[in-house]
């Protein structure tokens, strides 16, 4: 997958230190209640369509544009699923780089195309029932959530933090 120029020259700064970066995923079903997956060429990893949100872009025109460059499809977003995040959104690539992605998930509609099942980025795209995408080599992020996104229910990770007992009292 093609690095963008954003993430390029921040890695000229920071070199292969974590990023924390927007993202997009696009949950897209079909009329027997199967999700859209697409095969990632560089890991073989499974996951939905979708990728970072660019400077100056909007959430929906990111999900747009990365769906469409990975299936060939061009979906409007429906509804948002939830954000999600923390340590299984931690995705470190073969040269050494290291991100951890705050992905925005929409609901979609596919409103045009026709599936791609092989891109620049992707090695394969099939609809899967939720047992039988459990069974395939998922990106930890995607496994984390697959519940949730079958439910397609909105939902975010409920917070797990508090403050420290000295600071409960003010």
């Amino acid at each position: 997958m093609p690095i963008s120029s954003y993430v390029r020259e921040l890695r000229t700064q920071v070199g292969g230190t974590r990023l924390l970066l927007p993202s997009v995923s696009a949950h897209i079903f079909d009329s027997s209640g199967r999700l859209l997956l697409v095969c990632q060429r560089e890991s073989g990893i499974w996951s939905t369509p979708g990728g970072m949100i660019e400077p100056d872009e909007l959430p929906a025109d990111a999900l747009v544009r990365e769906t469409w460059e990975e299936t060939g499809l061009l979906v409007s977003p429906q509804f948002v699923l939830g954000v999600f995040g923390g340590s299984e959104f931690v995705v470190r690539y073969p040269n050494g780089d290291e991100v951890q992605y705050v992905i925005a998930a929409f609901g979609c509609d596919v409103i045009d195309g026709a599936l791609q099942t092989r891109t620049e980025e992707t090695t394969a795209a099939k609809y899967w029932t939720e047992a039988e995408a459990a069974a395939l080599p998922l990106a930890s992020w995607l496994r984390a959530i697959l519940h949730t996104v079958f439910t397609k229910a909105p939902a975010f990770e409920p917070p797990h933090w508090t403050p420290p007992p000295s600071d409960k009292a003010r």
